[in-house]
């Protein structure tokens, strides 16, 4: 099991306004762009932004990540003989899948297994 990428997760009042700054930041263009649960995400560089009505994106500003992993079931298993708890999950995503774990220190942390198509666009070929 190997980690391929974190973000740090931003929330936003309107993607379109704060994407261009995250873009110029990061010098490219967003990676994903995705509707998920009532909430809109765009990947750019390393970061995440989230933006959707407070009712509906409070829930993730408690959690850690995304930490983007090549096999979430193995991941899974690693954590939970360690003693951490899977909140949710799996679960199918736009992206691919992901759970959210409470890791045994009480740190709650998204993780999330991107399909091959998700993974190659935004990691290349070799990833």
């Amino acid at each position: 099991m190997r980690i391929l990428k974190t973000y740090a997760r931003l929330f936003v009042a309107d993607l379109d306004t704060s994407l261009p700054i995250y873009e110029e930041l990061a010098g490219a263009a967003a990676d994903l762009r995705v509707d998920f649960e009532r909430a809109e995400l765009a990947a750019v560089g390393d970061f995440l932004l989230i933006a959707g009505e407070p009712e509906h994106t409070d829930r993730y500003r408690g959690t850690v990540g995304p930490v983007v992993v090549d096999d979430l079931d193995e991941l899974i298993d690693r954590l939970r003989a360690a003693g951490a708890v899977v909140r949710d999950g799996p679960r199918i995503s736009p992206t691919g899948r992901f759970a959210y774990l409470r890791h045994p220190d009480g740190v709650d942390m998204e993780y999330v297994e991107w399909s091959p198509e998700v993974r190659a666009r935004v990691l290349g070929d070799d990833a």
